[in-house]
């Protein structure tokens, strides 16, 4: 007998008809149908119509049905009975799991606008600054819709802006888009103090960044958008890329508005973007006519000529694309979306895929660790040679063929992986076949395996890191990744989690903007389109579950109840905030950002799934570093394994005769030919002025040795409308937060192993 705890009713559990209690009416009604009226207590009978080995139950009290349910006999000791949402698993009379259908609203798919035409009417802009004591102070803000432009200077920063203000929100201009490129990161720190006083505002706001701002002033309504979200590149990159009109050079170091003279000279350029011989031909072909170099007249060339090529680049990118799936990027703020949106539009053949919120959000987010990224050997031996490989497309490649969590997830408590693929009733889908889900796994791994492949998240005395550890640790899994790394020893026992239905939801997609892309050489534009867009889907499925509010408010106001606080930015008189309510998964659909954890966290699995085959086979090189895509081995791999076009295979990016690896993202790699420095957190900028090199880099292999550096380091102050620049001191080191380190009798770092929980 089961109870039901929430009535203290006793259902009871039977594996034949007789064992439920006395039957006091049989009838047949079929060839394979039975109805029979059963006794179980004083008042209490059970009316069940049986048709082979499923029974249909109404439970009776006093004539008066209480519950009714299902049981399905799949043996003489296992019985599955679905009551209500509740489906349970019973073996031997014991509850050996159950589970709950949890119903989320589908991802909708995007119905495509009939006689849709291509749209590129909108504004370009840019703001340009000097940096007098350290802080970026704006003087000249530029916009260009494509016919005509606009420029406006003045030394008082809160003056240009509102002048910007006043001459862009016009009739003309209603409902348009304006772009800068790198808001986010630059051009929104001066003008949205001003914005917010002067106009009415809806910021978009994602992890602490402005994605897009409405405005409305003079019942003129404007959208700020920020390009580099939509094509994360510089300008000047994107200018050669899509064959547009190239922007010039500008004496950034020359914080002089007033200078009018001779054409400046080299120092006031930034040598590492401006090469002497090109700064000595544009000299030349100024100095010819026998001009006066004024800043004024000169900034407001540069700023419009910047204007100018954005505005083509945008108009190409949404003509190419356009031209391809016939809709306009403009609706969409960022890369991300809009891929997504094409996903939804062309390639979604059923909305089949949940919009996934609240607790299954976070529970399955567990699971959601990224690429895996070690260090296993520091330096190779004299002589030896380092292959530096990458996957071609690791992500798409891996959507291609693979199948993806679908349909609404069925929460679970109890051990599934035994032999069952889950506690369906209906449609006969009781199996031996594994099941597919999200586990939360004990998980026990092999002593000695050299590059383990299970990763979790883990507190260490340097803060949450991500490691792939040995011994006994628990977590949340892809059912997927877990059966590969049963292949390597790993043994898990699962506790509860989440299953799922699955399909390939991606083949149509990936196959259509890779072919796409294998039609256009590397440096058309076309072939830069297809691959961000085939690289960028992923992380949409993986958006937070709850996009929340923004309200903005004078700080005497300030009083929120029942409220999440996400962020708060200043504004001065004024704050920005970015709140949740306590009662989220109660809100609309709109409230929520239309995504599914389950499909992101699968993507980066099946990621590290494929990367894991090159980890741990004794046949393969030594492996020194490995990436989300990329190796670094002393040897080459096998010829059948690599191709510098072929999708999911290694490509050989190149052969270094040294290198040193001393944390995930610092390494070094050096041949004949080139030196390449990588090191998380110091810019390319720093690590020029700083003079470091592969043979600095190898000062850090002796114990507790420590580097430090200094590099300008940007604080953006809203509230203050300006980008202060300090001197900022970093300082390297090798640690042990992800492996634990290996060092000789000489106090050098020679290995690492895996940390053993």
């Amino acid at each position: 007998m089961v109870i039901d705890t929430k009535n203290r009713t006793r259902l009871p559990v039977a594996y034949k008809i007789e064992d439920y209690g006395k039957i006091i009416l049989e009838l047949n009604l079929s060839d394979n149908k039975k109805f029979y009226e059963i006794k179980i207590g004083k008042g209490k009978t059970l009316r069940i119509i049986q048709d082979k080995n499923i029974n249909e139950i109404t439970y009776l009290k006093n004539s008066i049905e209480i519950y009714s349910w299902t049981d399905k006999i799949v043996n003489s000791t296992e019985l599955i009975r679905k009551i209500k949402e509740k489906t349970i698993y019973f073996k031997d009379d014991n509850v050996v799991m159950w589970a709950l259908n949890r119903i989320f609203k589908p991802i909708k798919k995007l119905l495509r606008v009939k006689n849709s035409k291509l749209n590129n009417d909108f504004i370009t802009a840019d703001i340009e600054t000097i940096v007098k004591d350290g802080v970026h102070i704006p003087y000249l803000i530029s916009f260009y819709d494509g016919k005509t432009s606009k420029s406006f200077f003045n030394k008082d920063p809160n003056k240009l802006v509102k002048d910007f203000i006043d001459n862009l929100f016009i009739k003309i201009n209603n409902r348009k888009f304006v772009y800068f490129h790198n808001f986010a990161g630059f051009d929104v720190c001066f003008i949205i103090k001003i914005l917010v006083e002067y106009t009415k505002v809806k910021p978009l706001i994602h992890s602490g960044q402005f994605i897009s701002i409405e405005a409305k002033y003079n019942d003129v309504k404007i959208i700020f958008r920020d390009s580099y979200k939509h094509l994360p590149t510089s300008l000047d990159k994107l200018a050669n890329n899509f064959g547009v009109e190239n922007k010039g050079i500008f004496p950034y170091f020359l914080n002089n508005l007033d200078y009018k003279d001779s054409f400046p000279d080299y120092k006031y350029f930034d040598n590492n973007k401006v090469p002497l011989d090109l700064y000595k031909k544009v000299k030349k072909d100024f100095t010819k006519k026998n001009k006066i170099w004024n800043f004024k007249e000169e900034s407001i060339k540069y700023c419009i000529q910047d204007c100018k090529s954005l505005h083509q680049v945008i108009s190409k990118y949404n003509e190419l694309f356009f031209r391809n799936f016939s809709f306009n990027i403009h609706k969409y703020p960022t890369l991300p979306s809009l891929a997504f949106a094409n996903f939804r539009a062309n390639f979604m053949k059923k909305e089949n895929v949940a919009n996934i919120t609240g607790k299954v959000y976070k529970e399955i987010r567990l699971s959601y660790t990224g690429g895996s990224t070690d260090i296993y050997i520091p330096k190779p031996s004299d002589g030896i040679k380092i292959h530096a490989y990458d996957v071609n497309s690791l992500y798409p490649f891996v959507m291609l063929d693979n199948e993806y969590p679908i349909g609404n997830p069925t929460y679970f408590v109890g051990d599934i992986s035994n032999n069952y693929t889950s506690l369906s009733i209906e449609n006969n889908l009781y199996s031996k076949s594994k099941p597919f889900g999200f586990f939360y796994c004990k998980i026990t791994a092999p002593k000695n395996l050299l590059h383990p492949i299970l990763q979790i998240h883990y507190k260490t005395k340097d803060g949450m890191r991500t490691i792939s550890p040995l011994g006994k640790f628990e977590g949340m899994f892809f059912s997927e990744e877990l059966y590969n790394a049963e292949n390597y020893g790993y043994k898990f026992e699962v506790l509860w989690g989440y299953t799922f239905e699955k399909a390939n939801i991606f083949k149509d997609y990936v196959d259509t903007l890779y072919n796409l892309r294998l039609k256009y050489p590397k440096d058309d534009p076309m072939n830069y389109i297809t691959k961000l867009h085939l690289n960028s889907i992923s992380g949409r499925f993986g958006m937070s579950d709850n996009l929340g509010q923004i309200a903005i408010i004078n700080k005497e106001e300030f009083l929120f109840d029942n409220t999440t606080v996400k962020d708060m930015i200043d504004l001065g008189s004024n704050i920005i905030l970015s709140y949740k309510k306590e009662n989220y998964e109660l809100e609309t659909e709109e409230s929520h950002s239309n995504a599914n954890i389950a499909v992101a966290s699968a993507i980066t699995a099946y990621a590290r799934i494929h990367m894991s085959f090159f980890k741990n086979n004794p046949n393969y090189p030594n492996l020194y570093y490995s990436d989300t895509d990329s190796l670094y081995m002393d040897g080459a791999l096998p010829e059948d394994l690599v191709s510098q076009t072929e999708m999911g295979k290694m490509k050989l990016e190149g052969l270094y005769d040294e290198a040193v690896f001393l944390s995930p993202k610092v390494y070094a790699l050096k041949n004949k030919n080139s030196e390449i420095i990588k090191i998380r957190g110091l810019t390319k900028e720093a690590i020029l002025n700083n003079h470091i090199d592969l043979e600095v880099l190898k000062l850090l292999l002796n114990k507790d040795y420590k580097l430090s550096f200094n590099q300008n380091k940007w604080f953006k102050s809203l509230s203050k409308a300006n980008i202060q620049i300090l001197d900022q001191l970093y300082t390297l080191q090798v640690t042990s937060s992800k492996r634990d380190l290996i060092y000789n009798n000489l106090d050098k770092l020679i290995g690492t192993k895996a940390i053993i929980l």
